[in-house]
Formats: C-alpha cells, structure tokens, sequence
C-alpha cells in the first residue's frame, strides 16, 4: 500500500485551521481521504488474479480415459497418474506428460503418401522404393508394402528409455521384413502373405522388447506384394512357363496314373491266366499218369483182357469218324461188285 504523506499532512493542517469538512465527520473525512489515496502500483491486482489462475490451472488437471499421466519432478520420474482429475505441484516443480495408452497407432511402408494421427506423411519416390524393395531367398527382387499397428503399453520407457521410438520402430520394422523376406522365394512372398506377417510380428515385438521401446504391436498387416515394374513382364512370363511346365507334369502324371495301373492290371489278368493254365495242365497230366499207373495195374493182372479192352475201346472211338462202314467176308473173291456200293445211295 502507498501513501501520500504530503497530501495528508495539508489535510491536516487544514484540519487544524477549522478547514472546510463539509459536514463530514473528521474522522470519516480521513478514512475516505485514504481510500482514495490507496492505489495499486503497476496493476498489481492483475497480476495477482493471473497468479491465482495460473497456480490454479498447474495443480490440478484432467487424465483422460484412454491416458495415462507420467509426472516428473525436476525432471526426474516420479508417478504415474490414472484416469480423472489430479493434482500436481506447480509448473516448474511437477510436469505431467499425458500418454494415450489405449489408442492403436499405425506406420506404413512402401507407399506414396499415407495419413496418420491427423498428419500426412509423404513419401518421395526413391524414398518409397528403399523401403519396399527388397531382395528374396532365390534372388529375385520384390515391392513388400505393410502396415504396422502398435499401442504403447510402458509410458516410462517409452518416454525415457529410447530417445526417439518412432525412429526405432520404423527401422526395427524395416530390418524384421528385410531378414523374413530374405529367406524365402519370390513364390512365396507373393503368395504366403499372412505367414510372412506373424514371424516379422515375432521378429519385430522381440527386437522391441529387447531395445525396452515400451511398444506392443498389435498386427502386421501385408499389402499386395508384387515385382518391380521394369521386370513385371518377364517376370509374368516366368510364371506363365512355370504354370506350363506345372501343367504338363500334371497332365504327364494323369497318363501315368492311367496307364500303369491297366498295365499292371494286364500284366496281373496274363499272369493269373497263365497261372491257370500251368494248373490245368499239370492237374491233366496228373491225372493221365494216375489212369495210366491204373491200366497198367490192370493190364499186369490179365494182360489179354485189358488188352482186348483197350483195343475195342480205341475201334469205338475210331469208328464214328470213319464214316460208312463195310464189313466183307474173308471168303469173298471178287470185290467188284462192291464197287458200286456207294452210288446207290447218291455218294460220290
């Protein structure tokens, strides 16, 4: 508070000499003289309502739900915060860092240009082409463009552990895909896409794991893999041969399947008919040795009978193929008249 001592000492005098007090008590003439004589220097009342208000806005603050908030005295790490309000020391003291804990972030490689978290992220040519080019097991050359989803799950270290994580991710990311791609064939770049994406996931969440990044990747999505432009028609007639040469060997193996079987099957029918005919023949042999040992038997006990027997046994055999039969006396001199026996009944 400021006084004008020279102002309050003519008040007094005047006070003195029965001055002028209008009416006025003396002692209320006096309090309203210093009411209005008390001023502010420099617009101190301003000052202090923005003190009030700045302690105020420091101390207390507001930890959203998907957040979390990191406090740091001097600097030095201190607490973590959870959702809702909370107090603080203030600015200057305590800083409070808020980390959204449960917001899915997004990096993606080997494009043009992409969006993230409200920014554009523009990608020059040869910059898009390092990224996304890389060299296979067998030697070949492939565009592999991904897309990275992450959310951090440690606050402290991702604030203190890694002095830039987006970096680190981007290259950690980077040096995963290049050793996955790295040991597999164009074929299979191209085709195994989600394969591809769980081991560089693996891969990745272990090299940040181990850097303490305090990042989880939640996926690791594969966009369409494909060859560099300048050999994508040689590469296209590559894979046309390939289909062919496939085609072939499949249709070659149709045939095959075809005809060895009914080979085998042939060959199988021929052999069990062969097998069939040896059996018959040696049951037939066996069987005419077993009756040639029975007429012999016979034929030692009475040799004139059996052999009479198997004479009249062939005659009868042998007769009905002989046709007409003309049986002529011993006695019988002249055969002439025999002559014509066989034009009687119209034989030639």
């Amino acid at each position: 508070m400021s006084w004008d001592w020279e102002k309050l000492k003519k008040q007094q005098q005047r006070k003195g000499g029965g001055g002028s007090g209008g009416g006025i008590p003396p002692q209320v003439n006096d309090f309203v003289q210093k009411f209005k004589q008390f001023k502010l220097p420099g617009g101190s009342l301003l000052i202090l309502l923005l003190i009030i208000i700045f302690f105020g806005t420091s101390t207390f603050f507001t930890v959203g739900v998907d957040e979390v908030g990191v406090v740091q005295r001097f600097g030095k790490f201190v607490r973590t915060n959870q959702p809702g309000l909370n107090f603080k020391l203030p600015a200057g003291i305590e800083k409070v860092t808020k980390v959204k804990v449960r917001r899915v972030y997004k990096e993606e490689f080997g494009f043009r240009s992409t969006r993230q978290e409200g920014r554009t992220r523009s990608l020059s040519g040869s910059e898009t082409s390092s990224v996304s080019l890389m060299l296979t097991g067998d030697l070949n050359v492939a565009l592999v463009p991904w897309i990275v989803q992450y959310r951090i799950k440690d606050p402290y270290n991702f604030l203190f552990k890694v002095a830039d994580v987006r970096r680190l991710l981007v290259d950690m990311s980077e040096a995963g895909m290049r050793l996955v791609v790295g040991d597999r064939s164009i074929n299979e770049v191209i085709s195994k896409r989600e394969e591809i994406a769980v081991e560089a996931r693996t891969v990745l969440q272990a090299e940040l794991d181990n850097a303490e990044s305090g990042i989880h990747i939640v996926t690791i999505e594969m966009k369409k893999t494909n060859v560099p432009g300048p050999v994508q028609a040689s590469f296209n007639e590559v894979n046309q041969a390939i289909q062919e040469k496939e085609k072939m060997i499949y249709q070659a193996q149709e045939d095959y399947n075809k005809a060895i079987p009914a080979a085998r099957g042939e060959a199988e029918r021929t052999i069990k008919a062969a097998e069939g005919y040896a059996l018959d023949r040696i049951n037939r042999a066996k069987g005419d040795a077993s009756r040639f040992d029975a007429i012999f038997k016979e034929y030692a006990k009475a040799k004139d009978v059996t052999r009479r027997r198997l004479y009249l046994e062939m005659l009868k055999e042998l007769f009905p193929k002989l046709g007409d039969k003309y049986i002529v006396d011993h006695d019988q001199k002249n055969l002439l008249p025999l002559l014509n026996l066989g034009k009687q009944n119209g034989i030639k």
